[in-house]
């Protein structure tokens, strides 16, 4: 039945650059094959943007700009609610389209419609709750006024490994804020982005209120874009030292900015965790979207005394992963994106155990069509090895062992990123110390997940900048001012 659903589904989707409303080919009339990665097949050809189309893209959300800063409030929150709703209809289709062109599994690909979705929902409610102050200044000679203001164009960069949740979690806000914006998705998963702009247009939304850009030529096409003093905000997930570089070139412009970077998170199993919970939560942190996630559990810090049951655990549950096209029943890991992933599991894989990691099963590339890595444990990793510093970005689960709590600490800690982090104890006292003490914008405590719509998703340190997400996600695209008027007495 899937099968049957995906030449048309395909078909359905548009294959142009979206500008000022219009779907166009790239200027030079260049294109880019998109493949499944479970395959290796293309499975459709689409518009490969130029630096001009990506200013044409810009022209557009700036005329566009003035028009939808003064559309009130609850007519930009009811576009996004019509989206949401067609989403929802449309969930399926989506979902399909995800598991082509990624290679999650089609259970997770519908869980991230949902989570994606909530994302236009909860936006839709807080625009119309962006609000200011009034009152006396400290001394009584006037009335000041505190509002708040769309920031202006902005260029939203995305990327492949949540095609849809990432591109609403950055489009929501924008809009319910009153931006316009150019949208640029990774290579590797355009179409989720153009069928949901697709939608959006569906929905209502005005002419080049949001444009789409599809490119293999990022940085080309990004360079003239940042460097327009006409764009106000850069916003982009990814790894950090595109960041870093991204970041650089914003300083230029001095513009408004949100970093969602690298991730290489701790999860800490204490020896009176419920350890049936752990196994369950680490499974799921690690597993998820085939560990290709910035949320994936990277380092899991377990204590001494409950390591090797902790081990044979997670070892028996891995041993009897389904592996294959995520459209296949019953299949909990995909393929990796591409055969350069592959190679870089493998590769901090081979590394560990040069140091004397322990292999519990998994462990090499599958050789089948498709880019697949077996799942993998490894028990008594050394320090020193490269997976403890690196994002694993693959099906690796990696233990190491702690004495103290205080070693755990320290070991969690030991990283320049600080996305999110895990715990799991029964004692609340500790559970309260580990937020204090470890170095990180998110925390599970006794859970695997962490993303919600309505909470703030960001992180410390080399993890990023800014905040995605919950009331703070809105501020993002707003700026502030202060007015100062007369006493009128």
């Amino acid at each position: 039945m899937t099968a049957d659903r995906e030449a048309p589904l395909l078909a359905s989707v548009p294959d142009g650059l979206l500008v000022g409303g219009r779907w166009r080919p790239a200027s030079s009339g260049a294109t880019l094959d998109v493949q499944d990665p479970a395959t290796g097949r293309t499975v459709a050809t689409i518009a490969d943007a130029e630096p001009d189309d990506g200013v044409a893209a810009l022209d557009a959300a700036v005329a566009a700009a003035a028009a939808w800063a003064a559309t009130p409030a609850r007519e930009r929150a009811e576009i996004l609610r019509r989206t949401f709703d067609l989403l929802r209809e449309r969930a399926d289709d989506v979902a399909l389209l995800m598991t082509v062109e990624m290679g999650k599994p089609l259970a997770e690909a519908r869980a991230e419609v949902t989570y994606g979705g909530e994302f236009l929902r909860w936006f839709s409610e807080e625009a119309v709750r962006v609000q200011g102050r009034y009152g006396p200044n400290p001394e009584g000679t006037g009335r000041m006024i505190v509002s708040q203001h769309p920031v202006g164009p902005c260029y939203l960069i995305t990327p492949w490994n949540f095609p849809l949740a990432m591109a609403t979690r950055k489009i929501a806000p924008a809009l319910a804020a009153g931006c316009t914006v150019v949208v640029k998705p990774a290579a590797q998963t355009p179409l989720t982005t153009l069928l949901l702009a697709r939608l959006l247009q569906e929905a209502g939304l005005p002419d080049g209120v949001v444009n789409v850009v599809t490119t293999s030529r990022a940085s080309a096409v990004s360079a003239p874009i940042i460097a327009d003093p006409r764009l106000r905000k850069l916003s982009f997930t990814g790894s950090t030292p595109v960041g870093r570089r991204l970041l650089a070139q914003a300083g230029e412009g001095v513009l408004r900015t949100s970093m969602e970077l690298g991730g290489n998170a701790p999860f800490v199993v204490f020896e009176d965790a419920d350890l049936d919970a752990a196994v369950d939560g680490a499974l799921t942190a690690k597993f998820r979207n085939i560990g290709q996630a910035c949320t994936a559990a990277n380092r899991f810090i377990v204590h001494r005394s409950v390591a090797e049951e902790f081990t044979r655990r997670v070892t028996e549950a891995v041993r009897g992963f389904a592996v294959g096209r995520g459209t296949e029943p019953g299949v909990r890991i995909g393929p990796l994106i591409d055969t350069k992933a592959v190679e870089k599991v493998d590769a901090l894989v081979q590394d560990a155990l040069a140091r004397g990691a322990r292999l519990t099963t998994g462990g090499s590339r599958l050789e089948r069509p498709g880019t697949f890595y077996a799942p993998t444990v490894l028990a008594d990793v050394a320090p020193g090895s490269e997976l403890l510093r690196e994002e694993i970005f693959g099906p690796v689960l990696a233990i190491s062992a702690f004495d103290t709590e205080d070693d755990a600490v320290r070991l969690a800690n030991d990283t320049e990123y600080g996305l999110v982090s895990y715990v799991y104890t029964r004692d609340l006292a500790r559970g309260q110390r580990m937020i204090e003490r470890l170095e990180t914008g998110m925390m599970g405590l006794n859970t695997g997940v962490v993303s919600n719509a309505a909470a703030p998703f960001g992180g410390w340190k080399q993890s990023g900048l800014g905040r995605e997400g919950g009331a703070e996600g809105i501020a993002e695209y707003l700026q502030t001012k202060y007015t100062l008027t007369p006493s009128p007495f």
